[in-house]
């Protein structure tokens, strides 16, 4: 290395926008239902989720017609890949039922959602009505009330 190649090195590392690095991807897990009805469904998704670059593992539960898929990905490419394969594929969209304020309110409760899971719902307080309860034995003695009792 000469005397311009040590200047043209020293002045990089002094300059910020010299060397860009890149971020590492963080380990996640993924969760997706994919619609499988088969070994050969199965071992399509599997396959095709596996050759991503960065996923550690994929484990399927085709009863629940889950897939998680672990390692250095993004949600959206492991979806983008699971769709190639022709299969529906969504991120998955339920969580335990005790996780829910009301699981079996309309937007919750699903019939296809496997035993001890409900919808993933936002609980938004805009919507939510706020509901008083008023103890009935108040009013049942109030002077307010033309059939209190009036034992006295």
């Amino acid at each position: 290395m000469g005397v311009v190649g040590t200047l043209e090195y020293l002045s990089d590392l002094m300059n910020s926008t010299g060397y860009k690095y890149k971020k590492k991807k963080q380990l996640q897990t993924v969760e997706l239902k994919v619609r499988m009805d088969c070994d050969g469904c199965e071992l399509k998704v599997k396959k095709a989720l596996s050759s991503l670059s960065g996923v550690k593992s994929v484990n399927i539960n085709r009863k629940q017609q889950k897939v998680t898929v672990t390692g250095y990905v993004e949600a959206n490419k492991v979806l983008k890949k699971a769709k190639s394969t022709g299969k529906k594929a969504e991120i998955w969209p339920y969580v335990p039922y005790n996780l829910v304020a009301q699981p079996y309110a309309t937007p919750a409760y699903d019939k296809k959602a496997p035993p001890g899971y409900v919808r993933n719902v936002e609980n938004n307080a805009t919507t939510a009505t706020i509901t008083r309860y008023e103890d009935p034995y108040i009013s049942l003695f109030s002077d307010e009330n033309p059939n209190a009792c009036s034992v006295m």
